[in-house]
């Protein structure tokens, strides 16, 4: 059975507009709402009621929200919009107070999924994404190019689209224009469908057409109805979804026969169960896919023309006619077959008849469900090992440093004599020597520590996928092998990767996507870290930590004495990398930033502006007054035991 679990479903338009997207997150949060998951539905509002009601229940009692969607999908109108004009436009402006009320409740709810619709900016859903702390999910629907995300918002998207977890499109065609902008793996799950009875049938032949797709189909119809033989009986209805008037170049042939509806009228669905066929003529501007779902799924014999998203749909002809684009020709006989041949008709529909359950909104929430509790699934367990947890429990705090360098680093001129003293100094009980892509200095500081515990360790470089840091290893690994291949050779070594300033761009870092492919085998990651200039990607990668519940841990990265310890984990001893792991679980970050600006100044100053000569020669100093104050240290303790 699977796990049941809290989900946020999060729309970009107004939840009062009757679009493709509010269908699908409201068909969907109902079907998984019976398979037993609490289900919440994120959308900006046209109700003042319903934005002023949910931010009460978030300020006073949000708990109360999951509480109450036990029994059913709950709407949370997290932002007023007004809506559009002329009528028939959508409402999808982001309100401008959006963000602080999904920060709030996305900091307030316990959610283990946040599912993200159109997640381009601005909108609802990528505020939703910029504040996740959950398992993210993103749908792409429109197999159409959106000229401002694609072109001139694309960084942004790019950068919001790199801490998704899983991306579906809902269609291949989808799949494939989303995948030139932002490369990346997509599962492809098609949308469901309402399904209204089918009425009685008659001897004239009903065709269905949608005025939602692009002006130019539509033109295209009504050519070819103008050169069908007179003698047929047929009736066309034209669908709107909002008003829609009759168009003035409609002759008065087809005026007896051509009727156009709205929404208000009658539903799209309603309309669909009447019609024999359905003739989508989109030229490619604007296709209306969803439209040909219904169809199919209502057991409507199409007439499409061939554009990649209809052909997909149509499994290239299996299930219905199509015509290149614009030929008026071909379309109108496809239609004067098909009208006029009963027997033909009867056995196309009869090769669509059986896609009603491809269609169903439980089909679609089952794939979903799959995609929600495979990454459930990969989330750790926090409870640790009990057996191991209690034998730490008697023993002491110590504070510990996981990042830091000797002049064994290419970049760092600090002496292993000068760390270890000022670690002992500055009251540190366990180090984690990590130098760049070599352990010699890890070793040697293990050899010469006195009261201090050294972990061996080393920060390797990766052939193109940032940096991992292999603890508790006594070899050195070469650099320039893949991120797997890297935490495989660690774990041979019997040690833990760890993963430091993941998301620094300013750093060598592996991207979101490296780092899903290797999270099984990831042990922990650096949480904080001070030499991070820019504090939001401390925070994402405490985010990321939390979401699967991998162990976090920090260090200083200090390439300077003056920086260690600016960030220390305050944690029970331990002996090996077992307890060491376990430990970490329940271990408490302290931070005592130092001056990013001052010890990158030093840095600088002790690996660059000198000569060679003076820096040896400030090296030599440094080393024996560090070696000296620790034989003065040690005298102290000999003479205290005396």
């Amino acid at each position: 059975m699977a796990e049941h679990l809290a989900i946020v479903q999060v729309t970009p338009f107004a939840w009062e507009v009757h679009g493709e997207v509010n269908t699908h997150v409201a068909r969907v949060s109902e079907e998984l709402a019976r398979r037993g998951h609490r289900v919440l539905i994120m959308a900006p509002s046209q109700s003042v009621t319903l934005v002023r009601d949910t931010r009460r229940t978030l300020r006073s009692d949000p708990e109360s929200l999951l509480e109450r969607a036990d029994t059913g999908p709950v709407v949370l109108g997290v932002g007023e919009v007004l809506p559009f004009a002329p009528a028939r436009r959508r409402a999808a402006s982001l309100p401008v107070d959006v963000a602080r009320t999904i920060e709030d409740a996305l900091s307030e709810l316990p959610v283990d999924v946040v599912h993200v619709h159109e997640p381009f900016a601005p909108s609802a859903s990528s505020v939703a994404l910029r504040h996740s702390r959950a398992l993210n999910v993103a749908s792409f629907h429109a197999p159409t190019e959106r000229l401002l995300s694609t072109q001139l918002t694309r960084p942004l998207s790019r950068l919001l689209f790199g801490r998704l977890d899983a991306r579906i499109a809902s269609y291949r065609a989808t799949r494939d224009l989303i995948q030139r902008y932002f490369p990346a793996e997509y599962r492809v799950i098609l949308p469901g469908a309402d399904v209204a009875e089918r009425g009685g049938g008659g001897d004239r032949v009903e065709l269905f057409a949608c005025a939602g797709e692009d002006r130019a189909g539509l033109r295209v119809l009504l050519r070819a109805l103008r050169s069908l033989p007179a003698e047929l009986d047929w009736h066309a209805t034209v669908w709107s979804p909002g008003p829609l008037a009759v168009p003035a170049t409609l002759g008065a042939r087809l005026r007896e026969r051509v009727e156009v509806l709205d929404g208000d009228t009658l539903s799209e669905t309603q309309a669909l169960a009447r019609a024999d066929i359905a003739v989508l003529a989109s030229e490619g501007l604007r296709p209306a896919p969803g439209t040909l779902v219904r169809a199919l799924a209502a057991g409507v014999v199409p007439v499409a023309s061939s554009l990649p998203v209809y052909e997909e749909l149509l499994s290239d002809g299996d299930y219905g006619l199509q015509f290149q684009p614009g030929d008026v020709q071909t379309l109108a006989s496809h239609l004067t077959r098909l009208i006029s041949e009963p027997q033909v008709l009867a056995r196309a529909r009869e090769r669509v008849s059986g896609l009603r359950e491809t269609f169903s909104w439980a089909r679609v929430a089952g794939e979903l469900e799959e995609v929600y509790t495979a990454l459930a699934a990969r989330r750790r367990d926090p409870s640790g090992d009990a057996r191991v947890r209690a034998g730490l429990a008697s023993r002491r705090l110590i504070d510990v440093d996981l990042h830091m360098h000797t002049d064994h680093s290419y970049d760092c001129a600090t002496p292993v004599e000068v760390l270890l003293a000022e670690a002992r100094a500055r009251g540190l009980g366990a180090i984690a020597i990590t130098d760049h892509n070599e352990i010699s200095g890890a070793l040697d500081a293990r050899a010469k520590a006195d009261g201090i515990k050294v972990i061996v360790a080393e920060e390797v470089k990766t052939a193109d996928q940032g940096e991992v840091i292999g603890l508790f290893i006594e070899e050195k690994i070469e650099r320039g092998m893949t991120l797997q291949e890297t935490i495989d050779e660690i774990k041979r070594q019997g040690g833990l990767a760890y993963v430091p300033h993941p998301f620094d761009r300013l750093h060598s870092v592996p991207d979101y996507q490296h780092l899903l492919s290797v999270l099984d085998d990831v042990d922990a990651i650096e949480v904080f870290n001070p030499r991070v200039a820019i504090s939001e990607f401390n925070d994402e990668a405490v985010r990321f930590a939390a979401k699967y519940r991998i162990p976090a841990g920090a260090g200083s990265d200090a390439h300077v004495p003056q920086g260690l310890g600016s960030v220390r984990i305050r944690m029970r001893d331990f002996d090996g990398p077992e307890e060491f792991l376990e430990s970490l679980r329940d271990a408490d970050i302290v931070r005592n930033p130092a001056s990013l600006l001052y010890v990158q100044a030093l840095k600088f100053l002790q690996t660059k502006a000198l000569p060679g000569a003076a820096r040896r020669a400030s090296r030599d100093r440094r080393v024996r007054r560090a070696t000296g104050r620790d034989r003065r240290l040690t005298a102290g303790r000999e003479r205290r035991k005396s």
